[in-house]
């Protein structure tokens, strides 16, 4: 049995999830014509109250394209230093949108709307103009952190003031609405620009959908197109979409269940330094500094046990659909016996 607790990416498909994909109605959605990709669609427009979705083979993607709609060549986008879309999405911002980066120093990847203030370029013309404000709930370098809401809506009415657009990157959206008990309803009347996830948390193989209305999404289907993102008979990947929406999401509790379990093992141990917060899936802890990180980690390997090593003897566990409770059961003995 190995436990991999690396990402939530790592999960397979349910049996059930696949028997949904294998009956699913398909057709070539490159001429929209993929009834089950449209019905996933219509059906997050709707969730989110918003006009119109387009589905993408990734979050990145989403994301890059989100950047695109929303800037212009030698523009600015507002984010904190932990941001995926800096740290992890190859330098897309630059070159796929020609922007560049404002970073703020926030915690654990959040920031406040006062912050935003401050990072907004002045008006002057030697200035890159300050065009979007982006951000991510949960935070992945930040330790499955969940935004306080009206922060957000702190940091609409900035956007608002400022003629600023406002996108988040909603990679782990779902586990922030089940820890806090949000509706997708509020995302969509603060967002501009949404995307959402459907194969970490959710469990489906492939996919993430980008949210937003008519006005800022109409170039979205041919920048997927230049992107090269156009797919052909991808109701089979839709239908494990709207599989993982009907049976899928409020299971996520039991990772964060898990998640604050394994947490409360690990302050025990005295090899451990300190641990982040704990809110949803993801428990990312730091070792004492006479503990050797690659020793650490090739100690759980050889007892099949897979995660993140970070650097800096900061480490990374994330829990998910296919960790199981009598996986659950052996990591904790594995622990305790460290």
């Amino acid at each position: 049995m190995i436990i991999d607790l690396r990402s939530d990416t790592v999960t397979k498909p349910t049996k059930r999830m696949l028997e949904a994909m294998m009956s699913a109605r398909v057709g070539d959605d490159v001429f929209r014509e993929d009834p089950t990709v449209n019905e996933l669609e219509e059906r997050l427009a709707k969730m989110f109250g918003k006009e119109k979705a387009l589905f993408f083979p990734s979050g990145s993607m989403a994301n890059q394209i989100a950047i695109k709609l929303h800037t212009n060549p030698g523009e600015q986008v507002i984010c904190d230093k932990y941001a995926h879309i800096y740290n992890y999405e190859v330098g897309g911002v630059a070159f796929h949108s020609a922007a560049s980066c404002k970073l703020i120093d926030g915690n654990r990847g959040m920031f406040t709307a006062e912050q935003v203030i401050e990072a907004i370029n002045p008006p002057e013309y030697y200035y890159s103009q300050s065009s979007l404000v982006e951000v991510e709930n949960t935070t992945n370098k930040g330790g499955g952190a969940c935004w306080d809401f009206k922060e957000f809506e702190n940091i609409k009415k900035v956007c608002k003031a400022n003629n600023l657009g406002f996108h988040i990157d909603g990679a782990r959206i779902w586990n922030a609405m089940v820890a806090k008990n949000e509706t997708t309803l509020q995302y969509g009347n603060v967002f501009d620009t949404i995307s959402v996830c459907l194969s970490k948390g959710l469990g489906c193989p492939v996919g993430s959908v980008l949210i937003g209305d008519e006005d800022i999404m109409k170039q979205s289907l041919s920048l997927r197109k230049l992107f090269g993102g156009n797919m052909r008979q991808i109701g089979y990947l839709a239908t494990a979409g709207l599989y993982a929406l009907d049976n899928n999401i409020e299971r996520l509790a039991d990772d964060h269940k898990r998640a604050k379990e394994i947490g409360e093992v690990l302050s025990k141990l005295q090899i451990i330094k300190k641990i982040e917060p704990i809110e949803t899936n993801i428990v990312i802890f730091e070792l004492n500094d006479d503990v050797d990180e690659t020793q650490f980690l090739n100690n759980l390997n050889e007892k099949n046990i897979r995660i993140i090593g970070m650097g800096s003897n900061k480490l990374r566990m994330v829990t998910h659909l296919d960790y199981t409770d009598q996986m659950h059961d052996k990591l904790m003995g594995v622990l305790k016996s460290l």
